[in-house]
Order: C-alpha cells, then structure tokens, then sequence
C-alpha cells in the first residue's frame, strides 16, 4: 500500500514540476539570423576548416575566451570560425566591453587583420 502512495505522490509531483515550467521562457527566434546566414558568401560554423592549423588556432581562441570568468555565458559561447588562418567571430555578447574583450583575445591569437567580427551587443532583459 505505501509504494503504490509513494508512486502517486511523485507523478503528482512530476506533473507539477512539468506544468510549471510551461509558458514561462518562449522560444528564441533566430529568423534574422538564419537569414542572414543563408546569404551568399555568409561564413557558418559548418564551414570551419579541419586542417591543424585552423583547428589550433580555434582552440586556443576558445580557450582565451573561457578562461576569462568576467565574460558572460554569451561571450563563452560565440561562434569562432577559422578558414586558412581568417577568423570570423559570430553570435550574442551582453556589452561593448564583452564585445571588444573577445575580438581583442582573437586578435592576439591569429594576429592583426585576420579577424572579422560580427558579435551583436544583446543586453540581457
């Protein structure tokens, strides 16, 4: 009799846990961005080399990037795409400073001139 209580008593909970979490977030809308991504010429994450050197210099960007506690969850999470030694930084930071932080760190791995940045300031709400 108590195990067939106990089994009511957690579907009672799971249900309540589950339909609590129903309406609260709605689902992000990148629309923009994939159809800005679909336009000729648009460098996507799909297109990152797979030689060593491009995949060095993507992990030791990701890595600068990471290590570095003051940046958002955003700014760890950027896009960093390296086609022959170019890199191309994509996706949301949270300020300026995050911004030019991250360009900085990419610069200081692949060198002047060889970064693109397309980083979008999107404040948190």
């Amino acid at each position: 009799m108590k195990s067939k209580k106990h089994v009511a008593q957690a579907l009672i909970a799971g249900v309540l846990l589950v339909s609590a979490g129903f309406g609260q977030t709605p689902a992000p809308d990148n629309t923009k961005m994939n159809k800005r991504d679909r336009e000729p010429g648009a460098v996507t994450a799909d297109q990152q080399k797979m030689n060593k050197p491009d995949r060095e210099t993507a992990r030791q960007i990701r890595q600068s990037i990471v290590k570095d506690k003051s940046l958002s969850t955003y700014a760890h999470n950027v896009k960093i795409i390296v086609q022959d030694g170019s890199v191309t930084l994509k996706g949301p930071v949270r300020s300026d400073e995050e911004k030019d932080s991250v360009m900085k760190k990419a610069t200081a791995v692949a060198g002047d001139g060889k970064v693109v940045n397309q980083l979008e300031v999107t404040p948190s709400k």
